[in-house]
Order: structure tokens, then C-alpha cells, then sequence
């Protein structure tokens, strides 16, 4: 109500209530809603721009970005990139309430593990060695390679489809793992009928190529599907439907197939659960039922039901109380740890492992080990007992290796590991990651905070070093482009670099942040048996020559070394190049460089009858430039072919040299060591 003011130019309102007349002026525009308006009130947007906002974003990139917020984006919380032709957001939305609505405590459980994997510049390459993982040897029933299917086909061609998804923006991947799985027996038939049940609720085609792996306790399938739906836009599903409803709908078929769950059988699964070393359901439902620590199970219900889950919950807290993760309070209290869930899935990991760890060594009996990078252990090296991914939707791998030590060890590897470089039944040789002698020196030479390259190259001159000081800074110097790109150190100008105080420890960090907290060297690609009468310079005959500090046990792999050393022995004795006498044999001088040079040689014949180049043995002391054309694997190590256009030569390889294939590079070898100097080189070749 207004003020009674200049009563002379007052007016009514149709309520009876004085007003002004600018106020009657303005409830007769309609500016202003009169009391009996409201329920008449409409909201008239305008419509959007068709340019950019003022915050430099198009309108239809906001509204996806909102809707990657609820489910259409990445797992970084990127939002997702919108197709050329656009894309039907959210599918499956309605799908994802309806799912599972015939489902009971009864129907069969199914777990499915969703990865949404944005495939970038490097997609193709990545897609590639998913699939070939999952198509690898050993996954089957009977130990074959594993065979991947489409909806159509039991074969399906593997190479097409990555090719058509090779300008794909995402692309999915799901793990199926039905709990009945070894019930239902054809899970080519269990899967496609849950894609078919998929396509209904996304309302599309989909394209996906599946494989069944039998190689692990539980049963399953991989399902690769493309990011896009039948008319070539992005496929966005709902994440409700990604989280809830795929598992439904497959719920919904394995109690199709199998029927309903008995009485029997679920008082028999949530009995096993009693006395597992693992986070169950029981345990799910005792955290649920947690108050400030306490459980309360004092209450005794009626319903039988009910009264024989408080009976299996009470055998769980007597089973945890063993393992100090709960303690009675009185008779129908109990107080847990606040870690217990924690703890009881670092066990079931430990459990998952140890199993792992047998199933590699079969009936081979071995002391199990994890190795632990963080406790600083001392190297382990043995030959490759088995391999392959621990948690396949993050790709994280793991190695099994069986030590000379005679234990057995697994040893986790970083995430989207190329298990391919590492062969089943290579020695290799693992140990937790170490400074670098680079960052040492460096940090060394530095004064006030700045690495100076004259200065280092002055001091390195002066102390009269076999190797080349050039070579030894050049070395530095591509280490501090690297931290420079990790933002570590930073280049004030030609030959001045400002480093920190802590740059050893950061550098050690940037190196466990992109190959791990373990470094993996393979000594020989070659099997044990196979090197015992191998041409060339093998890991066996580094033991005779060098006789590693490493002890080699006389059990378990260690015992079968000692055996092959000595098979060795007999082979070396046999072609002439040792010789026995009465203290045992007597190894040559230079008996590796000897091995290798036969090996290089009987080698180079084949390359030169296939190519028609001469083959230029690489000296001490020299340099030799060439286009880099593959890498040969030989009983002497793994060997890069250098092709100068008259010649060719074989070097010794080295990981930093791979991405430069097709490319002209130097190599210099000295004191049998080589340096890689990459780009192309100037003046004559030698």
C-alpha cells in the first residue's frame, strides 16, 4: 500500500486499495501483476543467439557442456565435443528408471564395469592394442587365443571395425560378468541379447565386437562399442543408463535363462560371505546399519526372513572380531572399525593376487612375494611367468616374475602398459625407480640456482674422461627439455637453465608419474632352455662372464639356472670358443664380443641376399648415420638397422630411437657403449 500523500491525485485499485497514478499507469501496461494475474503469469524467453555469448562459447556448446555434467561427458569432466551433425543427447535416459522393474532380492546379479575412453589424436593406435589384448592367447576354456564376435558373426574382422571407428570422437568399453556365468555356458548367445536389448532402450543401432575370456575365476566378457549411433553421430548415453540400467537389463537376462534364484541358493552365497577375506554384501548391510561406530542388532524381528539375516550378520562380526575389525559391545551391540571397508578390499586385492600368482606358477611350488617399490627392495630378476591387465578398465597391468632367488613375485606396472614388449619366458629384471645420475650432476654443477653448460662443459674437459663431454651435456640437456615440458625447470636462454633446489626429487617423481614407481629392463627375449645353445651373446653368458652380485638360489627357477649355466658350458666347449680343464672351464677373453659378432654377421648374410646392401660393421670409435628401418630381435639383444643407401649397419637399440622409424639418425659408439643422436646428421656417414 502506498502513502496517503497528495490525497488530490490518489486513485482506487480494483481491490479496493488506494494507489498513484504512475501506479495505475503502469497495472494498465501490465508492468506491473495485479494479485489477481498471478496464476496467469507467463515466462517468454528470448531466443538464443546465433553467434557466440559473451563468454566466447556458442549456445549450443553450453547446453552440451550442462548435459556432460549429467552424464554425456568424459570422466575428466570434460564436456563432451559435439559431431559435425549433432548428436541425440542422453539416451537411454528413460531406459535407465524402467530397468530391473521385474527385478527381486531374488533375480540373478550380474556385475558390468563401464569405461568411457575418449580416443584423441592417438585413438587409432590405442584401439588396436585393446583389441589385440583381448584376443591374446591363454583366454579361452582350452588355453587358445581369444576369438572376437559381433552381433552377426562368430568371427568378426576385428581390423574393419577399428577402422571405421578411426575418426570416432569416444568410444565404450564394457566388462560383463554374469555370477552364474559358468551356468550359462554360451555367453556369445548372453551377450548379444543384451546388446539387443541395449539397441531397444538407446533406440539405435549399435557396432560393437565382443570376446570371452575364461582365463580368471569369474567368467566374462569384453564388449568394445563404437561412439557413435546408426546415422554416424556421437552416441551419448545417460550415465543412469550406464551405471544402472545396462546392469538391470542384464539381470533381467540371466534370470531369464536361469530362472530365480532358490532359497537354497541365497542362504548358501550369503554364507560363503561369512568367512571371506573380501568387502561382501553382508558387510554392505552392516555399514548401512552403522551409527557413530556402533551396529545395532539388538532387535529380534519376527519375520524369519529377517531373523536369519540378523543371524548371518552376527556371524560376520564374530568372523571380523578374529580379524580386529570389530568388537562386542554387549549382546546386541558391536563396534566396528572406522576402516573396515578399507581394509577388506585391500585383502580381497591381496587375495585376487595371491590366486593370480598361483595360477601363473601352476604346480610349481614357490614362495609368493609382492613387490613393494615404496619399501626401496633390492632388484629382482627372473624370467616372465606370466603377464596381463589386473583392473581392465583402467588397463593397469601386472607382471609375474619367477625369481633366481626362488620366489615368485608380481609386480604392478602403470596403466596402458604394451605388455607385447615384454615376452612370457624373457629374463627381466625389476627394480623400484632410482635417481637419476643426470639430475645428480646437474644439480651438482648448478650454482645459484642455474645450470651453466660451459661451465659443465669446462669441468668435464678437465677431467680427462673417456667418454666425450659434448655427448655426456648433450645428454643433460635433452633431460632438461624434458623437465622443462613437465614444467620442472625452466630455460633462461642458451646454455643458462634455472633449476630448482629439489630437482633429484622431482626429477624422480616425473619419472614415476610417467613409467611408474618400478623399472623394468629385459635382459634376453629368449626363454631359458632356448639360450642354452643359442648363436650370440646371451643372458646365460653375461653369468659366466660377469658373475652378477644378484645370488641365485638352488631352488626353484635359480635351480634351473644353475642347470642351463652349465649346459651352457658344454655348448661353448662343443663350437670351440671355451675350453675345459681341470678346474672347469675356462672362459675366453672378450667371449660376449666374440658371440656377438658371429651372430651380427650370420644375420647381416640374410639382409644382404633380401636387400642387396653391403653390411658396415660398426667400430669402437666411430659414428655411423643412416635411416632408421626396423629393429631386429637376436640372441644378443634387439638390434636397430641403420640404411645409409649403399650399406647398412647393426646397432644396438634403444627405446628412445623407436619413434624415430623412417628417420635418418646417428649412432656413436664407444668403450662398447653407444649414443644416440637423433635428427638428421651432417657430413659423411662411417
Amino acid at each position: 500500500m502506498v502513502p496517503r500523500c497528495r490525497r488530490d491525485r490518489r486513485q482506487t485499485r480494483s481491490d479496493g486499495e488506494l494507489c498513484t497514478p504512475k501506479y495505475a499507469a503502469l497495472l494498465r501496461r501490465g508492468t506491473v501483476m495485479n494479485s489477481r494475474d498471478e496464476d496467469s503469469f507467463r515466462i517468454k524467453p528470448r531466443p538464443p543467439r546465433a553467434g557466440r555469448t559473451r563468454s566466447g562459447q556458442r549456445f549450443v556448446t553450453r547446453v552440451l557442456t550442462q548435459v556432460s555434467r549429467g552424464g554425456g561427458g568424459t570422466r575428466t569432466g570434460r564436456p563432451a565435443k559435439p559431431s559435425k551433425g549433432g548428436a541425440r543427447l542422453n539416451r537411454g535416459q528413460v531406459a535407465a528408471r524402467l530397468a530391473g522393474d521385474q527385478l527381486n532380492a531374488r533375480s540373478r546379479r550380474v556385475v558390468i564395469k563401464t569405461r568411457l575412453v575418449v580416443l584423441g589424436s592417438a585413438g587409432s593406435r590405442a584401439v588396436v592394442t585393446h583389441l589385440r589384448y583381448l584376443a591374446r592367447d591363454g583366454v579361452t576354456e582350452d588355453g587358445a587365443a581369444g576369438q572376437a564376435y559381433d552381433a552377426r558373426s562368430d568371427i568378426a574382422d576385428v581390423k574393419a571395425f577399428e577402422q571405421r571407428g578411426r575418426d570416432d570422437r569416444h568410444q565404450f568399453r564394457f566388462i560383463v560378468s554374469p555370477e552364474d556365468a559358468e551356468q550359462i555356458q554360451d555367453l556369445r548367445h548372453f551377450t548379444r541379447e543384451l546388446m539387443c536389448r541395449m539397441e531397444r532402450d538407446l533406440e539405435t543401432k549399435l557396432e560393437w565386437v565382443g570376446v570371452d575370456h575364461w582365463d580368471t575365476d569369474n567368467p566374462h566378457t569384453h564388449v568394445v562399442l563404437r561412439g557413435v549411433d546408426q546415422t554416424g553421430r556421437d552416441l551419448v548415453i545417460d550415465r543412469g543408463y550406464l551405471t544402472q540400467g545396462m546392469r538391470l537389463r542384464a539381470c533381467e537376462v540371466a534370470s531369464e535363462w536361469l530362472g530365480m534364484r532358490t532359497e537354497r541358493e541365497l542362504r548358501e552365497s550369503l554364507q560363503r560371505e561369512v568367512d571371506q577375506q573380501r568387502w561382501t554384501t553382508l558387510d554392505h548391510d552392516l555399514q548401512r546399519r552403522t551409527r557413530e561406530g556402533l551396529v545395532d542388532l539388538s532387535e529380534v524381528p519376527s519375520d524369519a526372513a529377517r531373523l536369519r539375516q540378523r543371524g548371518l550378520l552376527i556371524r560376520r562380526l564374530q568372523r571380523l572380531e578374529t580379524m580386529g575389525l570389530s568388537e562386542r559391545v554387549d549382546a546386541g551391540h558391536w563396534r566396528v572399525s572406522a576402516n573396515f571397508e578399507k581394509v577388506l578390499r585391500g585383502l580381497g586385492e591381496r587375495g585376487d593376487i595371491i590366486r593370480t600368482l598361483q595360477r601363473a606358477l601352476g604346480h610349481e611350488r614357490r614362495e609368493l612375494a609382492i613387490l613393494d617399490p615404496k619399501s626401496a627392495p633390492p632388484p629382482v630378476i627372473g624370467r616372465i611367468a606370466s603377464k596381463g591387465v589386473a583392473d581392465e578398465p583402467t588397463d593397469s597391468a601386472y607382471l609375474v616374475v619367477d625369481g633366481v632367488d626362488g620366489r615368485a613375485y608380481y609386480v604392478a606396472l602403470p596403466a596402458r602398459t604394451d605388455l607385447t614388449q615384454w615376452p612370457v619366458g624373457g629374463i627381466v629384471e625389476v627394480r623400484a625407480a632410482r635417481e637419476r645420475a643426470a639430475d645428480r650432476a646437474i644439480a651438482a654443477v648448478a650454482s645459484d640456482g642455474v645450470y651453466r653448460v660451459d661451465r659443465h662443459l669446462t669441468q668435464l674437459r678437465a677431467q680427462s674422461l673417456k667418454a666425450d663431454p659434448d655427448e655426456i651435456v648433450a645428454g643433460h640437456v635433452r633431460r632438461l627439455e624434458a623437465l622443462r615440458r613437465a614444467g620442472v625447470v625452466e630455460r633462461i636462454s642458451e646454455g643458462l637453465w634455472r633449476v630448482p633446489d629439489d630437482l633429484v626429487a622431482r626429477g624422480k617423481a616425473y619419472d614415476a608419474g610417467r613409467s611408474g614407481s618400478v623399472e623394468l629392463e629385459l635382459h634376453s627375449h629368449l626363454p631359458i632352455e632356448h639360450q642354452v645353445r643359442a648363436l650370440g651373446a646371451t643372458w646365460l653368458d653375461r653369468q659366466l662372464v660377469d658373475r652378477p652380485a644378484t645370488p641365485i638360489a638352488n631352488r626353484g627357477f635359480g635351480a634351473t639356472v644353475h642347470k642351463a649355466v652349465r649346459a651352457r658350458e658344454d655348448f661353448l666347449v662343443e663350437t670351440g670358443v671355451s675350453e675345459r680343464g681341470a678346474g672347469g672351464v675356462t672362459v675366453a677373453p672378450g667371449l660376449l664380443g666374440v658371440l656377438r659378432t658371429c651372430e651380427l654377421e650370420q644375420v647381416a648374410k640374410r639382409i644382404t641376399a633380401q636387400t642387396g646392401l653391403t653390411y658396415r660393421p660398426m667400430k669402437d670409435g666411430t659414428s655411423t648415420s643412416g635411416i632408421y628401418r626396423r629393429s631386429i630381435m637376436l640372441a644378443s639383444g634387439r638390434f636397430a638397422m641403420l640404411d645409409d643407401g649403399l650399406g647398412f649397419s647393426l646397432v644396438p637399440w634403444r627405446p628412445v630411437v623407436e619413434a624415430q622409424l623412417g628417420r635418418s639418425v646417428t649412432a656413436v659408439a664407444r668403450d662398447e657403449h653407444v649414443t644416440w643422436q637423433l635428427g638428421r646428421s651432417r657430413g659423411l656417414s662411417r
